[in-house]
Formats: C-alpha cells, sequence, structure tokens
C-alpha cells in the first residue's frame, strides 16, 4: 500500500513539473514573440541579398555567391540590396572584400545602383571623390580604369643648399602618399558607364580616386606645391600594406640600387 501512494505521489510531483515547466516554456515564448514585435515594430525587417561566402575584391557575382537573409531594416533600406535586385548586381564585380553573411550594398558593386547615375551615389559613405592631374605614363600608360586600385607616389621639389657658385638649387624627393585606392572615375568615364556600355574608353587628363577627408587634404597640398603624381596599379586581389616605405632622393638611390636589384633577382628566382 505504501508503495502504491509513493507511486502516485511520483506520478503526481512529475505531472506537475511537467506542467510547470510546460507553462514556463509558454510564458518565455510570449515574452520572445513580444520582444521580437517590438523590436520589428522598432526597427523593421527586410530581405536582403547577402554574400554566401568570403569573396575576394574583383569577384564577378554569381548566383551561387548571394543569398538571402531578413535583417532589420533601420538604416539600411536604401543601401542594402532587395532580392528584387539580384539580377542587376549578378555578373558585375564587388570593389572590395567581404565575409560570409556580410549585407551586400550598392556601394560595394562596380558601377553601383542602376537607378543612381551620378558619380555621388558611387561614393562610400565618410569617404570623399578628389581628382588629380594624371594621364599617360603617370596612369600606366592610360590603363589605369574605373574600380581599379592604385598606389599614389608623389615627387617633389624642394629648395637646397647652393650650389659652388651661390646658385639656388632644388632637391627631388619621391614617396609613396596612398596605397590601395579606389578609382571612381578616368576623365568623365566611371564604373557605371563602363558596365553599361555608355563609357569612351579614350584618352584621359584627370583621374578621380576614393579617399578620406584628411587623405583628400594631403593630396590638394601635393598638387599645390606643383607635386607630380604617379598612380601604380595593383592586382584587383592584392590588399597587401608596406609599412615605412622610404622617401626617396637621388642619394638613396645611389646607395641602395645595387641591394634593390639584388632583392629582385632573389624575388625572380623564388617564383
Amino acid at each position: 500500500m505504501k508503495q502504491k501512494i509513493v507511486l502516485i505521489v511520483s506520478i503526481v510531483v512529475g505531472l506537475l513539473a511537467a506542467v510547470l515547466t510546460r507553462t514556463y516554456l509558454a510564458s518565455k515564448d510570449a515574452e520572445y514573440a513580444r520582444m521580437k514585435a517590438n523590436f520589428t515594430r522598432e526597427n523593421g525587417v527586410m530581405d536582403v541579398i547577402v554574400y554566401k561566402k568570403d569573396l575576394p575584391a574583383g569577384t564577378q557575382l554569381t548566383m551561387k555567391d548571394v543569398g538571402i537573409l531578413a535583417v532589420p531594416e533601420k538604416g539600411l533600406r536604401g543601401q542594402a540590396i532587395p532580392p528584387a535586385n539580384v539580377k542587376s548586381i549578378v555578373g558585375r564585380r564587388i570593389l572590395t572584400s567581404h565575409k560570409e553573411a556580410e549585407v551586400v550594398f550598392w556601394s560595394d558593386i562596380e558601377g553601383g545602383t542602376p537607378l543612381n547615375r551620378t558619380l555621388a551615389g558611387d561614393i562610400r559613405r565618410q569617404m570623399r571623390a578628389i581628382s588629380v592631374n594624371c594621364s599617360g605614363a603617370a596612369a600606366v600608360s592610360g590603363m589605369v580604369r574605373p574600380a581599379d586600385h592604385v598606389d599614389v607616389i608623389g615627387t617633389f621639389s624642394f629648395p637646397d643648399k647652393p650650389d659652388a657658385q651661390g646658385r639656388p638649387t632644388q632637391k627631388f624627393v619621391t614617396c609613396t602618399i596612398l596605397q590601395n585606392v579606389l578609382v571612381l572615375a578616368t576623365g568623365r568615364e566611371t564604373a557605371k558607364s563602363v558596365s553599361s556600355g555608355t563609357g569612351t574608353s579614350g584618352a584621359y587628363n584627370m583621374v578621380t580616386l576614393e579617399v578620406t577627408p584628411r587623405e583628400a587634404e594631403m593630396l590638394v597640398f601635393a598638387e599645390q606645391i606643383h607635386g607630380r603624381i604617379t598612380l601604380t596599379l595593383r592586382n584587383p586581389n592584392d590588399v597587401s600594406y608596406e609599412n615605412e616605405l622610404p622617401k626617396v632622393d637621388f642619394e638613396k638611390i645611389q646607395s641602395e640600387i645595387e641591394e634593390l636589384n639584388l632583392k629582385r633577382q632573389e624575388n625572380l628566382k623564388a617564383h
């Protein structure tokens, strides 16, 4: 008899525990649903295109590279790409590298949104567009094109010590000003005009770069002191950065030219 009572009590306690657990979980589900509803009401939710895998800069997008994800709408509308526009980005290149599950923005895509016909729409937030005088050999024989990445090198002349006859002399110095800079336009040709087939691939005298406000000040100063700007073209997948690049003058070339050539030969053998 005592065993039956213990068994009944155990069953009752188990049922009670199950009911309480179910009630607790139901209350938590309801609380989560309320929080989700409040969040959705405050921020909104929208389906957007995301990257399905890590992709390097310059990748030409295919349907296999992108997917759809529901994300908070606040701050993304007008910038993120909705699923309805997926065909507008397939076949176009991305300007920078991206990680899996990152949202695809129009500013990531070569040519930007097809609805925006001005260059301003291609400039990323907190960046600026600035044009520099650069053509011919200074722009890699004019082969620098929109959406390329370049390094910016400046050559400047400064007053130096007078010569033996007391005449004023100039000293020339060359240094790398900026590395891995996005080209927004060459002349009046942009990535948008290239992708739409409306651009002209002729000669140009100006190259427009995407830079930060501080970088823009440096480039303006460099041109105001009659510096000569030269661009070096990068592989689209090369995002490397050289630390402590030296300023180069005639003495620097004289002292290091042999060492530089030896290192170059070693690198050629290694490849």
